[in-house]
């Protein structure tokens, strides 16, 4: 344990034509950004923090500059101390997903070898350390040994239990069996079998194993080593109301689907249940255990639509979850619903606040509910008053809020959260009296800081339907003489290039090479009201395309400096299927394309993806049901019009969009002549996240982007 030495409506931003943020540093004085340095940047992970709000320790993972091998290490700072430096801790081994318990020792996840063992090899467990101020660590000593890797875990609040999670076969009524995994290889070969009556036969980026699910199981704790034979949250297998489905969910579910009562007596956690229907539901339910092994209550039965994100208030009187609406539709609007636990009075707190909200936690003294939300280019957080439902966006940034994460109310009024932006990756912050936050962590600051400053400028204009749409122009500041235009489009689609970092599509690197880097929020993007995201339904390549005409012209009409008679466009996912979009029906305006994991033919695309509810949403049902919808936006229909030199990447992966709709637009290109390239990752997904194939992903398109645009351009 530690022991202690020593919102402004959417009118008000419309109301700016634009707005600008610097990354400030003396123009010419500092290098620009290369793919090496982005893939090299170290990345800061989410914080934890003990039950006082004294202390809090976080991840930082480096990437070697040469091997690009990557290693993470834990830092503990003080969060009373601000002069304090932060400490690298050394708990001796490898050390990842750390939380404080109720005790204040340093709870872990590692695979080193268990205690007492010979064996240099060892499964995944969780660990503990006790630590001092000064970083002086005793211990680490071993918490689980199951015998089975564990996933991740949740500690009571009373410190008497803990939550496990792994992929254990359902009818194991124990943390692991010998037959984990092995229902769907039925032999003699090994070929995989799955039933038509079972749910996803593949998911995100990998085979399921039927029969084989993330399950919760909880330990008592004693002296803190986990003791007893473990609780299935979900029940037995054969009880009446057994619950199959994975919690956490997949593919991106986390701890955020696990969440312990306020006394510790049950467990509140995130399902959907695995049948014939899971390809095709969004129907997310959450659950309650007791600590018996009995089977689990859904509590959010009513609502066949998303439920998500369960939040017990400290005092015990309340549960918050994030809820959506319309079955079926995974962006549709998330609200913050509120259940009085003794009556079980549910009401939707925020049902009149046209914002989505992403993430939700208490202040520790239950007063408030805090939450993060995009609004337009931002992501700030919101102080909701649980009992009258107010709602007051809070002003934690000097300028932009730009994208703020990772939000932890602490005692006396603090805020613990991560804030990052075009022009930086994330770091801690902390702010007091819910004023403006100070930055408390240097994890990259220092890195990037060296580098040439950029500059963001935010541009809004009429869209379609009148509408107003807000886009972003990234370039290097000080850079003299005309700039090529990059038109940057985004995934989802009901998604944005807002005000935030990324590791990927990152524009502040594709800046830092010369260009002029332009992002619009097209119709569909989230951030501005509900029915704006709503309005790309069944009209992928309508307002979209309308919107990205008239704002790569809006951008231009402002920036005299870009050059529009040398520009291309580029995007993944939504963004690769308007690439092809773009390459039949506005055919003539780019010098070429980029198009990674875009969709190419939506009758083949329906047939192969896997969460069938995305595309049933967004054209009115399925391929059969709503044929004339899917081919008047399928881009494979204006191939007879395609001539502009494309690079086309894929993953081998990928199951959301499989990586033969890649190879069949190459294909394409090939038959006509176009001058095209075509790069396929083996082991990567719908995201490319490998250090060395990130560098080959930038390496790729930097040389295509130069062929066509650069000085001696084509």
């Amino acid at each position: 344990m530690i022991k202690h030495i020593g919102t402004a409506a959417l009118a008000a931003c419309l109301a700016a034509t634009a707005s600008t943020t610097i990354v400030a540093q003396e123009p010419g004085s500092a290098p620009a950004m290369t793919a090496r340095d982005l893939i090299t940047t170290p990345r800061l992970g989410g914080p934890t923090t003990t039950k006082a709000g004294t202390f809090t320790v976080y991840a930082v993972t480096t990437t070697n500059e040469d091997t690009l091998e990557r290693s993470t290490d834990l830092y503990l700072r003080s969060l009373t101390d601000l002069d304090a430096k932060p400490v690298k801790l050394d708990l001796r081994g490898s050390a990842f997903a750390a939380a404080f318990g109720a005790d204040d020792f340093l709870y872990f996840l590692s695979d080193r070898p268990a205690e007492g063992s010979d064996d240099d090899s060892g499964s995944v467990q969780v660990w503990r350390a006790a630590l001092e101020a000064d970083g002086n660590v005793t211990g680490p000593m071993q918490v689980t040994n199951l015998g089975t890797d564990i996933v991740g875990f949740k500690l009571s609040p009373t410190g008497e239990n803990i939550a496990v999670w792994a992929e254990i076969a359902r009818e194991c009524p124990r943390f692991g069996c010998d037959g984990d995994g092995q229902a769907h290889l039925p032999g003699p070969g090994n070929g995989r079998l799955y039933d038509a009556i079972e749910g996803f036969v593949r998911h995100w980026d990998k085979w399921e194993t039927s029969g084989t699910f993330s399950r919760v199981f909880v330990f008592g704790l004693e002296d803190g080593v986990a003791v007893g034979d473990g609780e299935a949250l979900d029940g037995p297998a054969s009880s009446e109301g057994a619950l199959t489905g994975d919690t956490p969910t997949k593919p991106f579910g986390g701890g955020e689907d696990v969440a312990w009562a306020a006394d510790g007596s049950s467990v509140y956690f995130v399902a959907r249940r695995s049948d014939a229907n899971e390809p095709t539901s969004t129907n997310l339910d959450i659950y309650r255990a007791g600590l018996a092994g009995a089977a689990p209550v859904n509590i959010t039965a009513g609502n066949a639509a998303t439920d998500t994100s369960p939040a017990p208030s400290p005092d015990g009187k309340f549960l918050a979850w994030l809820a959506m609406e319309r079955p079926g539709y995974e962006s549709d609007k998330l609200t913050i619903m509120l259940r009085d636990l003794a009556s079980g009075d549910t009401r939707a707190l925020t049902q009149g606040f046209d914002r989505s909200f992403h993430s939700l936690s208490w202040t520790p003294d239950s007063k408030w509910i805090v939450a993060a939300a995009q609004d337009v280019l931002d992501t700030p957080a919101f102080r909701i008053d649980p009992t009258s439902g107010a709602i007051e966006k809070l002003d934690l940034m000097a300028g932009n809020e730009a994208h703020l994460g990772n939000i932890q109310p602490l005692s006396g009024g603090r805020l613990l959260f991560t804030r990052d932006s075009i022009g930086a990756p994330p770091e801690l912050f902390l702010s007091k009296n819910w004023k403006q936050a100070k930055p408390i962590s240097q994890a990259a600051s220092r890195q990037v800081g060296g580098l040439a400053s950029i500059v963001t400028t935010r541009f809004n204009f009429e869209g379609a339907q009148g509408d107003t749409v807000w886009g972003q122009i990234t370039k290097l500041e000080g850079k003299e003489g005309p700039m090529p235009a990059i038109l940057y489009i985004h995934g989802g689609p009901q998604g944005s290039f807002n005000d935030g970092w990324s590791s990927r599509w990152n524009p502040r690197v594709l800046a830092s090479q010369g260009y002029a880097v332009i992002s619009v929020d097209f119709h569909g993007s989230t951030g501005y009201g509900q029915a704006f995201t709503d309005s790309i339904n069944r009209d992928w390549g309508g307002k979209p395309l309308e919107d990205l005409h008239k704002g790569l012209a809006a951008a231009l009409a402002q920036d005299s400096q870009i050059d529009g008679s040398r520009a291309c466009a580029m995007g993944a996912s939504y963004g690769g299927y308007m690439v092809n979009w773009i390459a039949g029906r506005w055919p003539d305006r780019f010098k070429c394309l980029v198009q990674h994991d875009g969709l190419f033919d939506m009758r083949s695309f329906y047939y192969t993806t896997e969460e069938l509810w995305f595309p049933r949403w967004d054209f009115g049902g399925s391929y059969a049901e709503a044929r004339d919808e899917y081919e008047r936006w399928n881009p494979v229909n204006h191939v007879d019009q395609w001539k502009t030199p494309m690079l086309v990447i894929t993953g081998e992966k990928d199951f959301r969009v499989p990586y033969t709709q890649g190879i069949a637009s190459f294909t394409a290109l090939q038959e006509r002549g176009i001058p095209a390239k075509l790069l396929v990752f083996p082991e990567e997904n719908h995201w490319v996240l490998g250090a060395k194939n990130s560098l080959q992903w930038h390496e790729t398109v930097f040389a295509w982007l130069d062929r066509w645009l650069g000085d001696d351009a084509e």
